[in-house]
């Protein structure tokens, strides 16, 4: 495992971006036997590393049987060949990683498809073989090249493939807003949990709607969104979606093919911002979520704070004045948590009168999930309702205002 530094100042950071390597390549189902470290104020731009540690990595590679060499950084596809020739070995680099734990985490259609996209993408530059000298040979009679060679075939397969993979996932998001589509003409509001990879997501999924989403203390333990209903305290119920975590130097290959996937995050009118508060590194990973949030064009949106592990221990973040203390594990901090998820969707509520006809059973019903009865009625001629609601409920209803000239 290799990472770089460019001056002394970044090595505290590299040693947590480090450990986080370590911990993708055990979630990769591998082990880190050797961590080298250097300093490296400009890449090489054929091998990325200087002569020097090369050779050291070289020298360690022929004493001790190892099978792959991990960067901590993305290296391009150039270098990488030539490590590879140069150490007899595999290389790969942090996104190379990722995109492989990826590929073992994705469990629905739309997950193994975006996985499989991304790899495309990023494999299909480092895509070598042998022969790519006959695939021109020089003009005249006698001198042309014998057609593509397997090179230029995977090429041009890995292609074909990407644009079969992108129509299939543009027919999967229209089938998924079709989805959001008739969410949206039920007033039920959406909150949407984000944070880092392993911050307690999962877990806190788990405590606030009992969802039975598999939990475990490994990166990415989760990869496909999951979401369910949560009832609040005054009974009305939201939609709580559970999305993928982010990491530090998250692919762009990654960003760009879950865009499906964030786009439950772009409808939401809420996002919880899920922080483990224990981990050392709490700040930068903070700075890690709110800079691809502003990737994806989502800065802008209301978000809670919510530091979660408070039972592991101090707080290690430059807390906010109203960020939440939770521990989902022991399920502590839970209802204020609730509590300000209501405040924060409750917005301008308009207080309204309605006298509601009897047959019209399951709008009366959804008004119990999505606003605040204050008192009701039943009268010969209908149902009688004293109900805060938002704009969006009041449109809907607001034929039935009581008295009718109200």
């Amino acid at each position: 495992m290799v990472g770089v530094y460019g001056h002394p100042g970044e090595v505290p950071f590299l040693f947590a971006s480090l450990q986080e390597l370590t911990r993708l390549v055990a979630t990769a189902g591998g082990t880190v036997a050797r961590e080298l470290t250097c300093e490296l104020r400009r890449a090489h731009p054929g091998t990325f590393i200087g002569k020097g540690k090369i050779e050291q990595i070289h020298q360690l590679l022929q004493e001790e049987s190892f099978g792959l060499v991990v960067f901590n950084d993305e290296i391009t596809p150039t270098q990488n060949r030539n490590l590879e020739k140069i150490w007899g070995v595999r290389v790969i680099d942090r996104t190379g990683l990722i995109l492989d734990i990826f590929a073992r985490r994705a469990r629905t259609q739309e997950g193994k498809l975006q996985v499989e996209l991304a790899q495309l993408k990023y494999l299909l530059p480092r895509l070598v073989g042998q022969g790519v000298a006959l695939s021109r040979l020089g003009g005249g009679i006698g001198t042309r090249g014998p057609g593509e060679t397997k090179l230029e075939v995977d090429r041009r397969r890995a292609r074909e493939k990407i644009e079969r993979l992108q129509l299939e996932l543009k027919k999967v998001r229209a089938h998924r807003q079709l989805h959001r589509q008739k969410r949206s003409r039920t007033p039920i509001p959406l909150v949407s949990m984000v944070g880092y990879t392993n911050a307690g997501k999962s877990t806190l999924m788990n405590a606030l709607t009992k969802a039975g989403v598999l939990v475990e203390d490994k990166l990415f333990a989760t990869l496909d969104p999951t979401v369910r209903t949560l009832k609040l305290p005054s009974g009305r119920e939201v939609l709580l979606a559970d999305t993928v975590g982010f990491v530090d130097k998250l692919p762009h290959e990654l960003v760009e093919a879950f865009k499906a996937t964030f786009e439950e995050m772009a409808s939401a009118q809420l996002l919880l911002h899920v922080i483990d508060g224990s981990h050392p590194c709490a700040d930068q990973q903070v700075a890690t979520v709110e800079g691809v949030l502003q990737d994806l064009e989502m800065a802008a949106k209301p978000v809670l704070r919510v530091i979660n592990k408070m039972d592991q221990g101090a707080v290690r973040l430059t807390s906010r004045r109203h960020d939440l203390m939770i521990s989902a594990l022991q399920k502590e901090g839970l209802k204020p948590l609730l509590v300000a998820i209501e405040t924060q969707l409750s917005g301008p509520l308009k207080y309204v009168k309605l006298l509601v006809p009897h047959q019209l059973g399951a709008q009366i019903s959804s008004l119990y999930r999505t606003a605040r009865v204050l008192k009701r009625e039943d009268r010969a001629s209908g149902v009688y309702l004293e109900v805060e609601m938002d704009e969006k409920n009041y449109n809907t209803l607001k034929k039935y205002r009581f008295p009718k000239h109200a």
